[in-house]
C-alpha cells in the first residue's frame, strides 16, 4: 500500500467503502472527521448558546441587525430580547409594560423606536439672541508679572520656524 501511487490508493478505498455495510461506513465517517478538520464551520452552532450571546453582546446594534443577515440561526441569536435589552438599559430606556415569554423581539423594537423618537426630536440649536455674554474683566493678583524670555510666548516655548504648524512660515527667509 504504501509504495502504490495516489489513485491506487484511492481505487481500493473506493472499492473497499463500496462493500462496507452502513455502520462500517458510518464508522469511517467518523474517523475522517476527527482526522481531518472541517472548515468553515459556524461557531454559533458548535459554541454553547451562552457563549454565542457573550460574543454578540460586544456588538453594536447596526453590527448585530447585519448579523441578522447572515443565516437563520444567527437571526435567531442577534434578535434576543437578552442582547437589546441590556442596550436599551444603557440608555435608561425601559418599557411600560412587563412582556410575556412568548413575545419576542419586544426590547429590539423599543430599542428602535426609541431611537427614531430621537432622530425626530433633535435639540434645536439656541438663537444668537438666547446666548447671554457675561462682561468679563481681569483679575488682578498681587503677584508681579515676569518678563519672558525672547523664545517663549505665554510661558510656552515658541517652536522654530520647521516646527511650527503654519505651512507657508514667513520666517524663514534667508535660510
Amino acid at each position: 500500500f504504501d509504495k502504490w501511487t495516489d489513485g491506487q490508493r484511492r481505487r481500493i478505498l473506493l472499492d473497499l467503502l463500496e462493500r462496507c455495510s452502513l455502520s462500517q461506513q458510518k464508522f469511517c465517517a467518523k474517523q475522517l472527521q476527527a482526522r481531518v478538520p472541517t472548515e468553515a464551520v459556524d461557531f454559533t452552532t458548535r459554541l454553547p448558546r451562552v457563549l454565542s450571546l457573550y460574543i454578540f453582546s460586544f456588538l453594536d446594534p447596526r453590527s448585530l441587525c447585519r448579523c441578522a443577515q447572515v443565516s437563520w440561526h444567527w437571526k435567531q441569536l442577534s434578535e434576543l430580547d437578552q442582547l437589546w435589552m441590556l442596550k436599551c438599559l444603557r440608555f435608561g430606556w425601559l418599557l411600560n409594560f412587563c412582556p410575556t415569554p412568548f413575545e419576542q423581539g419586544v426590547w429590539k423594537k423599543h430599542y428602535l423606536e426609541m431611537v427614531r423618537e430621537l432622530r425626530l426630536t433633535r435639540p434645536k440649536s439656541p438663537s444668537k439672541d438666547e446666548f447671554v455674554v457675561i462682561d468679563v474683566k481681569q483679575v488682578e493678583s498681587n503677584i508681579p508679572e515676569r518678563k519672558l524670555s525672547p523664545g517663549t510666548v505665554r510661558g510656552r516655548k515658541e517652536l522654530p520656524p520647521w516646527g511650527a504648524s503654519d505651512r507657508s512660515p514667513t520666517d524663514t527667509v534667508g535660510f
